[in-house]
């Protein structure tokens, strides 16, 4: 038997966060406790530590919780016919991407004093590869990504910045997000719309409304 210190501590991570959230789901522990919980587990480094967090939770996770939960984080992705690109021009005005939408293989952005909001969270992917390229001119873009994503950042900036916040800790198989271009006495923002743990707080909830209603 492979001992809990030899196991990738994020994988230990990952099944005490799930049983937390099927325990709060079916009402066995208050949103208090998993909240409490969920915080120590996100912030230890040390796997007796995380795996003590659900010791006194007997439960199994199941496949109704595992299918639920795959749907709910998972990336979408989508096949359906799209441009190759796509171009977006703000002159002195803004624009927003956001919503349930297809995102193409690459974004031109072009913006002069004015400015863009990209929002991919319940974006449907077509390709592991987006480009956005971009030239602000006393402009911006303000770009939002789920967390299991990977950003990459190649733009040149003058007078000008590019923030980049997301984690970008996704595995290899996840959609990688490419900036570049330039940036003159402008920013490029990039970060996520909801933190890992609002994420998962959220999953719970939903987690919560749905196995709560099936018990009625």
């Amino acid at each position: 038997m492979v001992k809990l210190e030899d196991r990738p501590i994020e994988q230990v991570r990952e099944e005490v966060i799930d049983k937390l959230i099927y325990h709060y789901s079916h009402g066995v522990i208050s949103a208090d406790a998993f909240e409490r919980r969920l915080d120590k587990a996100m912030a230890s480094k040390d796997h007796q530590e995380i795996a003590d967090l659900a010791a006194d939770l007997t439960m199994q996770v199941d496949g109704d919780y595992t299918r639920e939960k795959e749907k709910k984080l998972n990336i979408n992705y989508s096949a359906g016919d799209v441009p190759d690109n796509e171009t977006v021009i703000n002159v002195m005005g803004g624009s927003d991407r956001s919503g349930r939408w297809k995102v193409p293989a690459e974004i031109r952005v072009l913006n002069i004093m004015g400015g863009s909001d990209i929002d991919f969270t319940d974006a449907e992917f077509t390709t592991p590869n987006v480009t956005i390229k971009t030239l602000c001119i006393m402009g911006g873009i303000d770009i939002k990504v789920p967390e299991n994503v990977n950003v990459v950042t190649k733009a040149f900036c003058l007078m000008g910045g590019l923030d980049n916040k997301a984690p970008s800790i996704a595995d290899r198989q996840a959609p990688t997000i490419t900036v570049e271009g330039i940036v003159l006495m402008g920013g490029v923002d990039i970060g996520l719309k909801r933190t890992i743990k609002e994420k998962f707080v959220e999953l719970a909830n939903q987690m919560k409304a749905l196995f709560g209603s099936s018990q009625r």
